[in-house]
C-alpha cells in the first residue's frame, strides 16, 4: 500500500520489477498477481481530508477481470477494511515498497466513470471539502439485487411534436445550436403562464435525437415528476429516469444503474442528479436556481449550480440556468458574457398576464381607502369573485398554521411562553395558545407588560386564511397546500387554493388569478438575500396563472420588489442587486466562506490558514443559540480558486493533527 498524489503516474522503466506483494489473509497463499496492470489505485470512502489521495494496491489474478475503474473494492487500511473505488488501474506503482492486495471486489460494477470521479475532484476542491464526501453525494448505496437486474434498452422515440419554444425570443436559436452539437450558454427567463417543464423537455428531447445525453436538475420531487410527465408526452415512456430520493434505494439504484450503463441518457432529478454518470453528455439544466433546495446541506456543502458549471467546463457542454426569475448568480453569467440571456418581450408579457399590486391606483383607493393597509382588502375579494367563476384562483400566504404568531391586543407585546419564553401560536379557532418550543398550553395567558389577556394575530396562517376565505365565499371549495399536504395539481374548476410558497399546486390550465398576501413578511426578513429571495416566490406563483389572468399582489406598490413584479423583470431586478453586492463585495463579484467552531479551534484554524495577500477576515462573532464563534472571509473573486486551495490545506493540517472539527463552507447561500 502506498499514496500517490495523482493518477497521472510515470510508468516504471520496462524491465524493471513490479510491486511485491505481502502476503495477506485476504489473498490466497502464493497467488500471483493480475497480468495486465496489476496496480490499482483506490479513492478510500474515509472524511478524513489529509487521506483525501488515491493509495495503490496489488490486484491479485483473481481479481484482474473484476477490478474495473469505477468498482466497489474492500481493502485493508489502518487494521481495518474500508470500501473505497478502483480509479486507475496501471502496469506498476512508484512505491518502492511492498503493496497490500486489494481484500476483494464488491461488485465490478463500474459505478463511478472517470468524468464523475474528476467532477468530484472539482467540487471537492472548489469547495474545500474531500472527495469521499462528495462522493456519497454523487453515487447512490448499493443494491445487490437490483445490480443483478439487467437494464433494458429504451424503446423506439415518439414521432416529433410543435415547439414550444417557438415565440420565445432566442429560444429557437438556442436548440438550433444544440441540435447542430455546439455548446450554447443561456439564461432564460420563463413568461407567465409558461410550461417550463415542457420547456426543458423539449431541449432534452433535442439532444436525445442528436445522439446525446442530458441532465435537468429541479428543486424537488414533485417538479422532477412534473418535467418526466413532459418527457413522456414528448419523447414516450421509457426515455428517462427520475433520480431522486424519495423514490427508495432500490429504485433510485435502478435508474441510477440504467444511466451509467448508458440504456438511459436522460436524467431529471434534484441536486444528486447533478452527478449522474450520463453518456455522451451534451447539456446540463437548472431550473430555479435561487430555490435553497439545491444546495447541499451536508459537508461539503455544494450547490447544484455550480457543480454544473463545473460539469459544464469539464465535459464541454451546453448549459441552460431557467427560472421565472433570475439569480443574481445567473445575472453574473450574462453580465460577463458567459451565457446568454433568453427573455420574453414586453409585448408577450402584456398579453399573458396583467400584473398589479392592490391600492395602487387612484380608482381602487376611492373605491376602499384601506386597500394599501388591508391584509385582503375589497380589491381582492372582487377579484377572487369574479375570476373563481373561471377556474380555480391561488391565494399564497407566507405562513402555515393558523395562527403563526400571537402578540398582546392592547400594547403589541409579543405572547411569550411563561416557562421557557418561547413564542405562542394557535392552531386552531377554539384552542388554547401553544408554544412553540415546549409545547405547553396557556389557556390563562395574561401580557407580562400590561397584563392585558386578548391576544390578536400579526401572522396569519393558511390554515386561517382558508377559514376567512371559506366563510368569504360559502359556495366554493376551499383547499390548502402547505407543510405535509402538499397537493400537486388542481383541476380546472371553480375553487380557491390556499398556499405557502413552494407547495403551490399546478392547475391544469393556468389558475384565473392569483393572489399574494403579507409580501412585506418575505421582504423583511433580516437576510442578504430576503428582496432576491421574496420575488422568487412571487414570480413561482404569478408564473402558474393562465394566460391572459390576473396577479395581484398585497403589499407597499413602491417597494422594488413588488414594482419588478409588475413589470416582470426579473433580469433588471437582478442587475441592480448585483450591482449592490459588486460595491459591498459580496457574492457573486467577491468569494466568501465561513468558518464555525468552538473559540479553540477556530483560533487554532485561523492561525493554519494561509490566506491570500487581498483577504478580508470578518468577525470572529457568536453564532446566535450556541457556544460557537463564526469568522467570515472575503476575497475578490479572481482568488476565489486560491481561498478554497487554503481552505482545502487547512483542513487536511488539522485532520491529521486530530484538532477538533471546524465547519467550513464556501460561498454560503445565506450569511
Amino acid at each position: 500500500m502506498t499514496t500517490t498524489g495523482s493518477s497521472d503516474q510515470p510508468e516504471l522503466l520496462p524491465g524493471m520489477a513490479r510491486a511485491r506483494v505481502r502476503k495477506a489473509p485476504a489473498a490466497k497463499k502464493g497467488e500471483p498477481l493480475a497480468e495486465v496492470d496489476p496496480v490499482a489505485q483506490v479513492l478510500l470512502e474515509l472524511p478524513l481530508a489529509h487521506l483525501d489521495r488515491v493509495f495503490d494496491y496489488a490486484v491479485p489474478a483473481s481479481m484482474g477481470e473484476k477490478a474495473v475503474l469505477g468498482a466497489r473494492v474492500k481493502v485493508r487500511f489502518g487494521g481495518q477494511d474500508v470500501d473505497g473505488f478502483v480509479v486507475a488501474r496501471q502496469p506498476a506503482s512508484d512505491h518502492d515498497g511492498v503493496l497490500q492486495p486489494l481484500r476483494r471486489v464488491v461488485s465490478p460494477e463500474p459505478v463511478l466513470v472517470p468524468a464523475v470521479a474528476e467532477l468530484a475532484r472539482l467540487v471537492a476542491e472548489r469547495y474545500a471539502g474531500t472527495r469521499s464526501d462528495v462522493l456519497r453525494l454523487a453515487v447512490p448505496p448499493r443494491h445487490a439485487t437490483t445490480e443483478r437486474e439487467p437494464s433494458p434498452p429504451a424503446p423506439a422515440l415518439s414521432a416529433s411534436q410543435p415547439s414550444v419554444w417557438h415565440g420565445q425570443p432566442g429560444g429557437e436559436s438556442f436548440l438550433a445550436a444544440l441540435a447542430a452539437g455546439r455548446q450554447p450558454k443561456a439564461v432564460w427567463n420563463a413568461p407567465p403562464a409558461a410550461d417550463w417543464a415542457e420547456h426543458l423537455a423539449e431541449a432534452a428531447e433535442v439532444m436525445l435525437r442528436a445522439g446525446r445525453g442530458t441532465v435537468l436538475c429541479v428543486p424537488d420531487a414533485r417538479d422532477a415528476h412534473r418535467v418526466g410527465a413532459a418527457l413522456e408526452r414528448r419523447l414516450g415512456p421509457g426515455q428517462h429516469v427520475v433520480l431522486v430520493a424519495e423514490a427508495g434505494p432500490a429504485a433510485r439504484y435502478r435508474s441510477f444503474l440504467a444511466v451509467s450503463r448508458g440504456a438511459r441518457r436522460i436524467v431529471v432529478g434534484n441536486r444528486a442528479a447533478a452527478f449522474a454518470p450520463v453518456h455522451d453528455l451534451g447539456l446540463v439544466a437548472i431550473w430555479d436556481d435561487g430555490d435553497d433546495l439545491h444546495a447541499e446541506p451536508r459537508a461539503p456543502y455544494p450547490h447544484a449550480r455550480e457543480v454544473l458549471l463545473l460539469r459544464a467546463r469539464a465535459e464541454q457542454t451546453a448549459v441552460l440556468v431557467a427560472g421565472f426569475t433570475r439569480t443574481v448568480e445567473a445575472e453574473y453569467l450574462v453580465r460577463t458574457g458567459w451565457a446568454q440571456p433568453l427573455l420574453p418581450d414586453r409585448r408577450q408579457l402584456r398579453e399573458l398576464a396583467q400584473v398589479g399590486v392592490a391600492g395602487a391606483t387612484d380608482k381602487s383607493r376611492e373605491r376602499d381607502p384601506f386597500a394599501a393597509s388591508a391584509r385582503i382588502p375589497s380589491e381582492a375579494f372582487a377579484l377572487i369573485r369574479s375570476a373563481v367563476e373561471r377556474g380555480p384562483v391561488l391565494v399564497q400566504t407566507p405562513r402555515t398554521g393558523y395562527a403563526a404568531s400571537l402578540a398582546c391586543e392592547r400594547c403589541r407585546t409579543p405572547a411569550r411562553c411563561g416557562h421557557c419564553q418561547g413564542p405562542l401560536r394557535l392552531g386552531a379557532a377554539q384552542e388554547p395558545p401553544v408554544c412553540a418550543w415546549c409545547g405547553r398550553q396557556h389557556p390563562d395567558w395574561a401580557c407580562s407588560a400590561c397584563g392585558h389577556r386578548g391576544l390578536r394575530t400579526p401572522v396569519v396562517g393558511d390554515a386561517r386564511t382558508a377559514e376567512e376565505l371559506g366563510r368569504a365565499f360559502p359556495g366554493v371549495r376551499v383547499r390548502s397546500s402547505s407543510g405535509d399536504r402538499i397537493l400537486d395539481a388542481v383541476r380546472d374548476e371553480p375553487s380557491i387554493v390556499v398556499a405557502t410558497p413552494g407547495a403551490e399546486p399546478v392547475a391544469e390550465r393556468g389558475y384565473a388569478a392569483v393572489l399574494l398576501l403579507d409580501t412585506w413578511l418575505a421582504i423583511g426578513r433580516p437576510d442578504l438575500r430576503a428582496p432576491e429571495e421574496a420575488l422568487r416566490r412571487f414570480l413561482n406563483a404569478a408564473g402558474l396563472v393562465g394566460a391572459g389572468g390576473r396577479v395581484l399582489a398585497m403589499g407597499d406598490a413602491a417597494e422594488p420588489v413588488l414594482q419588478a413584479l409588475v413589470r416582470w423583470d426579473p433580469a433588471g431586478f437582478a442587475a441592480r442587486e448585483l450591482a449592490e453586492r459588486q460595491s459591498a463585495h459580496l457574492t457573486p463579484a467577491s468569494r466568501m466562506a465561513t468558518l464555525t467552531g468552538s473559540v479553540g479551534a477556530l483560533s487554532d484554524a485561523m492561525v493554519l490558514l494561509d490566506l491570500p495577500e487581498h483577504a478580508d477576515v470578518l468577525g470572529p462573532v457568536p453564532v446566535p443559540g450556541s457556544e460557537d464563534e463564526r469568522v467570515v472571509l472575503r476575497v475578490p473573486r479572481s482568488d476565489g480558486g486560491s481561498l478554497s486551495r487554503a481552505l482545502g490545506e487547512m483542513q487536511r493540517l488539522r485532520s491529521a493533527r486530530k484538532l477538533d472539527p471546524v465547519r467550513v463552507q464556501v460561498d454560503p447561500v445565506q450569511l
